[in-house]
């Protein structure tokens, strides 16, 4: 039987494959052996910590790696059940690279790796995960397998970072003295569920905070009996919303299934959106650092954050840095500007003190810190930093994305709109219309064009997303999705 190409599930970012038709433990060792050799040993490192999410296959593929890595020479340390960012903290912390086996949101069919380099610095297509892909490719083709390491195999050891994350988090953010807050948590069978009562509970032997804490679909399970791992579809928000009203509590937050991104509803129920979460965030980032001396803070946001982020941004002080959407676009652009912290839309939050990655259980935190030292709820809260009026993501399926890019902008120049191109094609309205904004970028994987608007007030961001949204599907080829 021949190999799977690695070509159809090693993505820009990560790897993400069927379970075991393209990922199976023959491809996750040699994929871990080629990550020895491309990325930790030319690195002049000695070990790689691995964990994994609670996926039913993601034992057995993480055990494969690390048997790849060993196989190399180098050392492995087993952190085990972790969600991602406690990846990226073991990754940052024992200053090792680190694979994360987890398929984040997607249905448990699926599995895959995140890879990172020592600090937590991201592995993409052009920072290692090509070459890795090919070397693995390589190995999985030749008739011998793994090749033997040039000195003896490495030695896997296992440990418990748990409680050492819920610990450094807490140490970032203190909730001592909050006022009592009660909480609903939706970790969707997902690796919240055992990050969660560590940080935000005494689960890892930790003191009690000032929380009483909701928990919806605490325990692990890979298949998802309950609904997606994805709070980005409204669909999987449901729940939560309705438990918060009922437990009449302060807040609520859902996570996705490798607990990376957190999601945010307010006491009725009603979602907060990523971009008044980064602003919220921000505003606290910012007066942190100038209060420690710092002149020029910077704050990331991707190109389809809202408005409102950078003129918070600037109103508290701070420096806002536009870039492309993406973790690595993102990550990359922190560690040149020294930002403090950075938000994108999908609520991937990052932070300075968190190795420059996304962590959502310290946005959390932070959401319930901002929360619990005033009175006012978090509806209230959040008004500030909600502003305009947002179209949401609307995707559609065409057949030549650059022929309906150069559509729309067409039509934009025609209204008399500014133009950059730093991802995809941003418009901005003229000043003498109501503010408006509209980005339209092609997927890296689908025949798929994304379409984002945002306007003053709903009628112009309806006017705009409609118009635009028309000439985007006269060159539709099998109709679309939002």
């Amino acid at each position: 039987m021949s190999a799977p190409r690695l070509t159809d599930f090693v993505k820009a970012y990560d790897v993400r494959g069927l379970v075991p038709d393209q990922l199976s433990p023959d491809v996750a060792r040699a994929i871990g052996a080629a990550f020895a050799e491309v990325v930790a040993l030319p690195d002049g490192h000695g070990s790689v910590v691995v964990g994994h999410d609670m996926r039913p296959s993601s034992p057995a593929l993480s055990a494969a790696f690390a048997e790849g890595v060993t196989a190399r020479g180098l050392d492995v340390t087993l952190i085990g059940l972790a969600s991602t960012d406690g990846l990226y903290y073991a990754s940052g912390s024992l200053d090792a690279p680190g694979a994360m086996f987890t398929a984040s949101h997607n249905p448990a069919a699926y599995n895959g790796i995140k890879l990172c380099r020592s600090a937590a610095r991201p592995v993409g297509q052009d920072s290692g995960l090509a070459e890795v892909r090919d070397l693995a490719q390589w190995l999985l083709d030749r008739p011998g397998g793994l090749y033997p390491p040039a000195h003896g195999p490495g030695v896997t050891t296992v440990r418990d970072i748990l409680g050492d994350y819920a610990r450094f988090l807490r140490g970032l953010v203190d909730l001592r003295g909050s006022r009592p807050l009660t909480v609903v948590v939706d970790a969707a069978n997902g690796m919240a569920g055992h990050t969660v009562p560590a940080v935000l509970g005494s689960g890892a032997g930790l003191p009690a905070l000032p929380l009483t804490v909701v928990p919806l679909y605490f325990e692990l399970d890979g298949t998802f009996p309950n609904h997606e791992a994805n709070p980005l579809d409204p669909a999987n928000l449901v729940d939560l919303q309705a438990a918060v009203v009922q437990h009449g509590a302060d807040l609520g937050l859902a996570f996705d299934g490798d607990a990376d991104r957190c999601f945010v509803v307010d006491a009725a129920g009603r979602p907060v959106s990523a971009s008044a979460v980064t602003g919220l965030v921000a505003a606290r980032e910012i007066a942190r650092a100038r209060s420690a001396g710092e002149d020029h803070v910077a704050v990331v946001h991707n190109v389809i954050s809202s408005a409102a982020v950078a003129e918070v941004v600037r109103e508290h002080g701070g420096v806002p840095v536009r870039t492309r959407v993406g973790h690595s676009f993102v990550k990359a652009e922190m560690a040149r500007a020294g930002a403090v912290f950075g938000g994108e839309h999908s609520a991937h939050y990052y932070f300075r003190d968190f190795w420059f990655a996304d962590t959502g259980m310290l946005a959390a935190l932070h959401v319930l810190a901002a929360l619990g030292e005033q009175d006012r709820p978090l509806a209230e809260l959040a008004a500030g930093f909600e502003r305009y009026a947002a179209s949401g993501e609307v995707n559609s399926t065409v057949s030549d994305a650059a022929a309906v890019t150069d559509t729309v902008r067409r039509w934009a120049l025609q209204r008399g709109a500014s133009l950059d191109e730093l991802d995809g094609l941003t418009a901005r309205g003229p000043e003498s219309e109501p503010m408006w904004w509209l980005n339209v970028r092609a997927s890296n994987t689908e025949p798929l064009l994304r379409l984002n608007v945002e306007a003053a007030d709903r009628e112009t961001m309806v006017r705009v997303r409609d118009e635009v949204l028309a000439l985007i599907r006269a060159g539709a080829t099998e109709g679309a999705s939002q």
